[in-house]
């Protein structure tokens, strides 16, 4: 009886330690690199199904979003105007910096290079700034190509007005695809992820600032009008906060340890007021 005793302790004990060996995944680069690509993927699905869970706040944030494009939309072209004024004093650096900084072969040398790093140096917040950034930048990019194709809007260097459509098509018609910006959706995105490291509102403001000028340049060079970038700004955020969630579930390491109770964003829509407001 006693040996049959000793011999279930000692199959109980096996069994166990079987159970228990496959669980402790050794963290290589390979592990780590296919569990980064699942979390962008991942972080992308996410992004998209968030407005099935959208409860009141969200939707009236979108309301907000909605409805200050479309306010925007009504002065686009006296906008357009305006700006015409002050083009040419804007220096050339800027203008090269805006048109090739939100173009997605080079936004993916950037996200790819910090998530590289931290690839490579093991640390697990930079991977994580990464994969954020990878996969804000995929959802962004795929959701805009798509709606310029769907939307058709003429952009402003075609000559036509604001209010001119050529929708619903499969391939790209070039001058009806302005709408929303590309390259401020990318641009943004990576600012306002990358901002998420720091605490200091100084860095974050002037990373926000940076963020902004590939948009404001497509409007300058008549690549876009205002409303198209003011909505692709502000849809990127949405999108980088949603999967920031999703990441926050995926990773031990936060930025800076203490995170967001501090940083709250809300549109603002009235009579005498529209705009974007961080509180950090």
């Amino acid at each position: 009886m006693k040996t049959y005793l000793y011999l279930a302790l000692l199959l109980l004990t096996t069994v166990l330690t079987g159970q228990e060996l496959p669980q402790k995944e050794e963290k290589n680069l390979w592990n780590n690199f296919t569990y980064d690509i699942g979390n962008i993927f991942g972080g992308v699905g996410h992004a998209y199904s968030r407005p099935f869970h959208w409860k009141g706040n969200d939707w009236a944030n979108f309301g907000y979003l909605s409805g200050g494009t479309l306010l925007l939309f009504t002065v686009d072209d006296e906008l357009n105007d305006w700006k015409n004024g002050f083009e040419q004093d804007v220096p050339d650096f800027i203008k090269d910096y805006g048109n090739k900084y939100g173009a997605p072969e080079n936004n993916y040398m950037l996200t790819g290079g910090v998530y590289l790093a931290g690839l490579f140096t093991q640390n697990e917040k930079l991977r994580r700034t990464g994969v954020l950034l990878i996969s804000s930048a995929t959802a962004g990019g795929f959701l805009q190509q798509v709606s310029k194709r769907i939307i058709g809007r003429a952009r402003p260097k075609s000559g036509a007005g604001s209010a001119t459509f050529d929708p619903l098509h499969l391939d790209r018609v070039y001058d009806y695809d302005s709408f929303p910006s590309g390259h401020a959706m990318l641009a943004f995105s990576n600012a306002y992820a990358i901002a998420k490291q720091f605490k200091s509102p100084w860095i974050k403001g002037g990373l926000y600032a940076v963020g902004m000028i590939p948009g404001m340049v497509r409007v300058l060079d008549n690549f876009h009008w205002v409303s198209d970038v003011a909505f692709s700004t502000v849809l990127s955020i949405f999108i980088v906060e949603s999967i920031d969630k999703y990441l926050d579930s995926k990773y031990n390491e936060k930025y800076n340890d203490l995170k967001p109770k501090n940083v709250s964003w809300n549109l603002s829509f009235g009579p005498n007021t529209l705009g974007v407001s961080i509180h950090f």
